[in-house]
């Protein structure tokens, strides 16, 4: 299992270390990056997860109480990362990317790692996990960019709006009705989508290199903490609580402790630029955990699957 999660990880290490290089010797115009970030927020994410969320296939998952178990260990480390949000010495668009590193998860990883300890039943176990967590989680961004970015409208038409408007939300929104009516994606649509959502996630990791600033690295240190200790400790201990409370067990359960304990998603730093967070602070995040997940992510996991 440790073998599967790090071979997981290299690839992830080693676009971000590719996007450093990349920017350090300026082999691309620096014009080239804002353009890719928005390129990935704006379609390349969207159809990733619509994507994904309309074509998962379900049989044989303990869909509801997979589903619940994630949804509450989310919402509960959500609502204490903001309750602690006084308590972090940390400004309004750095609690964006703390809020950002302690509940978003990097899907890259972990429908590799649950394909590669589970087989096919680990690919739908990662499908349901996404059903879950993805819309959640975005909601739940938009929400604190919104309160505390820098471009947030704390006003509740503000936020409506924001939700409204907001592509991750919109597509994960119509990925969901077409899963639960049945009617998925049209034939000519489906590889369309299917082609623009293997873009995002190297796109967004070459993104995230070339955005890391290693001069402001000690002011890294408190948030960078503070969200890999949440993802990493907290997160899992939330989810193993969620699980007896839903009695989740088996494959479903570790599947689901597998997915809350992954580092944060590259997609993360494209959301910090385009909403109005701390994209710097986020893309040292990013590189952080992805680094640290090589020895926090097995021992989260193989530490609770007794309990499980």
């Amino acid at each position: 299992m440790i073998i599967t999660l790090l071979l997981a990880l290299l690839p992830i290490a080693l676009l971000i270390a590719l996007g450093a290089g990349l920017r350090r010797r300026a082999f691309l115009a620096e014009s080239f990056w804002p353009q890719a970030e928005r390129l990935g927020y704006y379609v390349l994410l969207p159809a990733l997860f619509l994507h994904g969320l309309a074509t998962a296939r379900l049989g044989g998952v303990p869909v509801l109480a997979m589903v619940a178990t994630l949804a509450v260990s989310t919402l509960s480390v959500a609502a204490m990362l903001v309750a602690m949000r006084r308590h972090l010495m940390v400004d309004d668009a750095a609690f964006t990317s703390v809020f950002q590193g302690g509940v978003r998860f990097n899907n890259y990883v972990g429908v590799s790692a649950a394909a590669g300890l589970f087989g096919a039943q680990g690919v739908a176990l990662a499908a349901v996990a996404n059903a879950a967590i993805v819309p959640t989680v975005n909601v739940l961004c938009v929400l604190v960019f919104a309160r505390y970015g820098r471009n947030g409208n704390p006003s509740l038409r503000g936020i409506a709006r924001q939700l409204a408007l907001n592509p991750l939300v919109v597509a994960c929104f119509i990925g969901i009705v077409l899963q639960v009516t049945g009617l998925g994606l049209p034939a000519v649509v489906e590889p369309v989508l299917k082609a623009l959502g293997q873009a995002p996630l190297p796109l967004g990791l070459l993104c995230v290199g070339a955005a890391l600033d290693f001069s402001t690295a000690r002011s890294w240190m408190r948030p960078v903490g503070v969200a890999s200790l949440t993802k990493f400790a907290l997160m899992p201990l939330a989810t193993l609580a969620a699980c007896h409370v839903f009695g989740l067990q088996g494959p479903a359960a570790i599947a689901a402790l597998l997915f809350q304990a992954l580092p944060t998603a590259s997609s993360s730093y494209i959301m910090a630029r385009q909403l109005g967070g701390d994209a710097p602070l986020m893309a040292g995040i990013i590189a952080s955990q992805t680094v640290l997940a090589g020895l926090a992510l097995p021992l989260s996991v193989l530490g609770l699957m007794g309990w499980v």
